[in-house]
């Protein structure tokens, strides 16, 4: 009894024994879970981008069913519109081809397309007084002559060549002399030197396009009574206006082509209504005026002894077709068939504005008294002169919006070719032909200032404007040449040729007067612009035939080894390299040395990440290549051309939906990271930059080049910030560029000499006391 009771009293002990210690237990898991969520609570302040369990957003969706809906309904009204005979399913037919007709991207078509031909007729006369001396000294025939050339350049140059002929020629609905290059490269090699002059050429011109188009109307306030004081008074007031325009102008341009140029689009449709109207009413009842559709004019005037400026005259009839290369640059922006649609227009308001001025001209012929006068707004009444100057600098705020449009596109298709620095590139609307390029943008409007400061007023800047753009012309008729020749339109091409080179080389001759009044400074801008073009492609071409590539066979032993030896320590959990490699099956050496470098870097799992952008606007997928193993994986993320280049977020998803799967062996955070994501370990980021060796074996061309592109890429930006891998301190690693090396002579060895060893420990101690 008594040992029954003794076992009672203790198993009553051995109870709250067991429950002091799994009470204990529980405090220290506890304890233990408390410690954990105070180390992770630290990622909440982090706010580090996620990606969310949709692959579109609310505003995206209803986009795109926006789209559909449009789609949808166009598609019926084609339908209806082929029921009504051969004209309607003509119409029906243009509809679903690329030279569809919207009335929305008509107006944006007005307003990116045409601003910088539109303004033509503000400097275009003018010029030619000056070239001839004033009214005292033009008569009839001078007249009728300049009216003829002008007429029929922009009847050849614009209408022939670019609407009809160039525009019938694109690359996947881009157009600009890059895209033409592109469909015709594996031709010759030699097509890449008037390729990059000629877009060289339109870069340069694209920064005084907004210089003389906005000073040259801003200077038309001069004529304005009421504010003729003020100007007398402050004679920079027009250059200060001219600045101020100028920066808001590159402000708004994040804003995109299409928001734009749907504002620009209305202003340039009445502009060009006025340009009519005011040429049909000073016209009046002289329709002899006409007389100089008849080309005989311009030819005899242009050999007559009476022409003044000789063959410079041929100088400022450029100028009246100076937009027609932004024309087909643009194409991209709206589309053909809004051009097509757009053009008619255009071409019957510049004619009757061209003919207006040269009926003023012929009824103040003589007129000594009128010196320094420019016939646009001095047609005008003083009442009609102030809608005049407002829509002119309307109209010039718009010809810089179709040339800087047309240089993003051209830098965009330049990066594409890779001569130029891969440049963080956005896209504001749903169309991918409507880029924003940040850099180019901030370069361009210094540039249009430095020439503003340089130039001061319009009158000068008109003597450096269109010697650049005549090469442009002249670089792309020979590519359409090439391009029409090998699609078997050999007669047309010849003819084509021989006309259309004859006629611009003639106006290239001209503008050659041009280049000690101002012309040198666009001539400095080509030169320049062709050099960066040179050297990237050029050091692009020696980087690419020493890039090489590793099979499954040839890496995996070395880094399945590397993960597996516990006496290195781990680098990070997860080492991500981005690479502009899209290689899926082998690795690129880069990559591979870069991990055995110095000190090998050792990790969980090793990635190479290469992301391209495709032509629909909300694309988000991706492509995972594991080699057979759980550490080693090529990734290949698709983004949208929309879509926000946010990388760590993606590379978390693909790392989470692996982990998932078992692709990927799981990883834990203990401690809290930037990224706040504490089911993933570590992640660094890794860029490999090439640095050339001393010792390669390189001509002198080319090792400039490499140094020239290095020296480029660190000014021009780098891929940290774009793909917003700045928080991540990311590291950026120099490798050398093997190319073939001088092999020095060997080093010869020689015994030590005592005598020698004593002198020369004499002279160190000597050295040392000094």
């Amino acid at each position: 009894m008594a040992q029954s009771h003794d076992g009672e009293l203790k198993q009553p002990k051995r109870q709250g024994n067991r429950n002091r210690t799994d009470d204990a237990a529980n405090a220290e898991r506890q304890r233990m879970s408390a410690e954990k969520r105070a180390l992770l609570r630290a990622d909440t302040f982090t706010n580090a981008p996620k990606v969310a369990q949709i692959t579109l957003t609310q505003e995206e969706r209803q986009a795109i069913a926006q789209h559909k809906r449009e789609e949808q309904e166009k598609a019926e009204k084609l339908t209806m519109a082929s029921a009504h005979g051969p004209l309607g399913r003509w119409w029906r037919k243009t509809q679903m081809s690329s030279d569809k007709v919207t009335l929305g991207m008509a107006i944006v078509a007005l307003g990116v397309v045409y601003g910088d031909i539109g303004t033509s007729p503000l400097y275009t006369a003018q010029t030619f007084l000056v070239g001839q001396g004033g009214l005292a000294n033009i008569d009839r025939p001078a007249v009728l002559g300049l009216l003829s050339l002008v007429f029929w350049s922009i009847t050849l140059i614009t209408t022939v060549k670019y609407v009809l002929v160039a525009m019938r020629i694109d690359n996947n609905g881009e157009g600009g002399i890059f895209a033409l290059f592109s469909l015709i490269r594996h031709h010759g090699k030699w097509l890449v030197i008037p390729a990059m002059l000629g877009g060289a050429a339109f870069l340069a011109d694209s920064v005084l396009t907004p210089a003389v188009s906005i000073s040259s109307a801003v200077e038309g306030l001069k004529t304005i009574p009421l504010f003729e004081p003020a100007f007398r008074e402050n004679g920079s007031l027009s250059l200060v206006i001219t600045v101020i325009i100028i920066v808001l102008l590159f402000c708004v341009q994040s804003r995109g082509t299409e928001r734009i140029g749907k504002v620009f689009g209305s202003v340039v449709l009445v502009w060009f209504t006025f340009l009519a109207i005011t040429g049909i009413v000073n016209i009046g009842g002289d329709w002899s005026i006409f007389e100089a559709i008849n080309p005989i004019y311009g030819l005899q005037f242009l050999f007559s002894s009476h022409n003044m400026a000789g063959l410079a005259i041929m100088g400022t009839v450029f100028l009246s077709t100076t937009g027609a290369e932004a024309l087909y640059s643009d194409m991209g922006h709206v589309g053909r068939g809004n051009i097509y649609f757009t053009w008619p227009f255009i071409f019957v308001s510049l004619v009757f504005n061209y003919f207006g001025q040269g009926a003023w001209m012929l009824r103040n012929q003589g007129n000594a008294t009128m010196v320094n006068v420019n016939p646009f707004f001095e047609m005008m009444s003083p009442g009609v002169r102030y809608v005049g100057v407002v829509l002119s600098v309307a109209a010039g705020v718009i010809a810089s919006q179709a040339l800087i449009t047309g240089a993003f596109t051209m830098v965009s298709e330049a990066t594409g070719l890779n001569w130029m620095p891969h440049l963080q590139v956005r896209y504001p609307s749903r169309t991918r032909g409507q880029l924003y390029i940040p850099v180019v943008n901030v370069v361009l409007c210094v540039a249009t200032l430095l020439v503003l400061g340089m130039f001061k007023d319009s009158e000068h800047i008109s003597a450096a404007y269109g010697l650049a753009l005549t090469i442009t012309m002249i670089t792309t008729t020979i590519l359409l040449s090439v391009y029409l020749w090998y699609r078997h339109h050999r007669v047309f091409a010849g003819v084509f040729f021989l006309v259309f080179i004859a006629i611009q080389t003639l106006f290239f001759i001209a503008s050659m007067s041009k280049f000690m009044r101002g012309g040198w400074f666009t001539m400095l801008l080509t030169a320049l612009i062709l050099l960066v073009m040179v050297t990237w492609n050029d050091g692009t071409k020696i980087e690419r035939s020493q890039r090489r590539h590793m099979s499954a066979s040839d890496f995996k032993p070395a880094l399945a080894q590397l993960h597996d030896d516990f006496r290195i320590p781990h680098f990070a959990d997860n080492i991500v390299y981005l690479t502009s490699d899209c290689e899926m099956h082998r690795l690129d050496t880069d990559i591979f040395f870069s991990i055995f470098a110095d000190h090998p870097k050792r990790a969980r799992a090793w990635w190479a990440v290469s992301v391209q952008t495709t032509d629909e606007p909300y694309t988000r997928e991706y492509s995972v290549e594991d080699f057979g193993t759980d550490y080693i994986f090529r990734v290949r993320i698709r983004l949208g051309f929309k879509v926000s280049q946010s990388i760590p977020a993606y590379i978390h998803q693909v790392m989470h939906d692996l982990s998932a799967t078992g692709e990927l062996p799981a990883q834990k955070s203990v401690y809290p990271k930037v990224d706040a994501d504490p089911d993933i370990g570590t992640v660094r980021y890794v860029l490999v930059h090439k640095e050339l060796m001393p010792e390669s074996k390189l001509t002198a061309r080319e090792s400039l080049s490499l140094k020239m592109k290095y020296a480029i890429r660190h000014v021009a930006g780098s891929p940290v910030k774009w793909f917003g891998l700045a928080p991540y301190n990311p590291v950026v690693e120099v490798q050398p560029l093997f190319v073939s090396t001088r092999r020095p002579p060997r080093l010869e060895r020689v015994p030590i000499s005592h005598s020698h060893g004593r002198k020369s420990q004499g002279t160190d101690e000597n050295r040392s006391d000094a």
